[in-house]
């Protein structure tokens, strides 16, 4: 159903629009098209913004990476245990893609943006909770990117199998496999590198 355009930010107000479609009718329903009649202007006033679906696509996928963004933020706020702070970071991020499966599906659809801020900025959350246990010595001293991709590949893996019905419960997995993943990075006795969790290495 079509409701009124009211707005100054016509670009804004497409975005809304978009999003409330793929909400209710999932993000196959995208289209400049769909998007317009929602917003209540005509089909060609799209166009003024974006110029195809593929751009509009990226609109959305932006809007949704900031919404993930927002609950990987609010998961660990307060939170200094680093062990603890990276679990909840990664629940935060299942906990986004699993109650906002169509925006997620956008994100990591066939046109996720190619310049994303708030997508570069989720995954330096997850570098940066890295290098924060490391720097409390709670984790092993190593690549932080190379650490950050694995805990990505372990979240994004997990929320996209408990989308497409191939878990049952990807919250309560993701707890328990985060931790044995944590298990790899803690800090412990290396005899290699004579590493213990209370100094570091030359």
């Amino acid at each position: 159903m079509s409701k009124p355009y009211h707005h100054g930010d016509l670009r804004r107000a497409l975005i809304e629009a978009a999003l409330e479609l793929v909400v209710e009718s999932g993000y196959e329903a995208l289209s400049l098209r769909a998007v317009a009649q929602r917003a209540g202007v005509s089909h060609a006033a799209p166009y003024r913004h974006f110029e195809g679906k593929a751009e509009l696509w990226a609109a959305v996928a932006e809007e949704s990476f900031r919404g993930l963004l927002a609950s990987m933020r609010a998961a660990v706020e307060g939170v200094d245990d680093p062990t603890e702070r990276h679990i909840q970071l990664g629940q935060g991020y299942v906990d986004y893609g699993l109650e906002h499966p169509h925006q997620y599906r956008v994100m990591f659809g066939p046109t996720p943006p190619e310049d994303s801020e708030a997508a570069r900025a989720c995954f330096q959350m997850l570098v940066e909770s890295i290098q924060y246990g490391q720097k409390r010595r709670a984790f092993r001293p190593g690549d932080s990117m190379e650490m950050a991709l694995g805990a990505w590949a372990l979240v994004h893996g997990l929320t996209l199998l408990a989308l497409d019905g191939r878990l049952q419960d990807g919250r309560q997995l993701f707890r328990r496999l985060g931790r044995l993943q944590l298990e790899g990075y803690h800090a412990q006795e290396d005899p290699s590198r004579g590493y213990k969790g209370d100094t570091l290495p030359d």
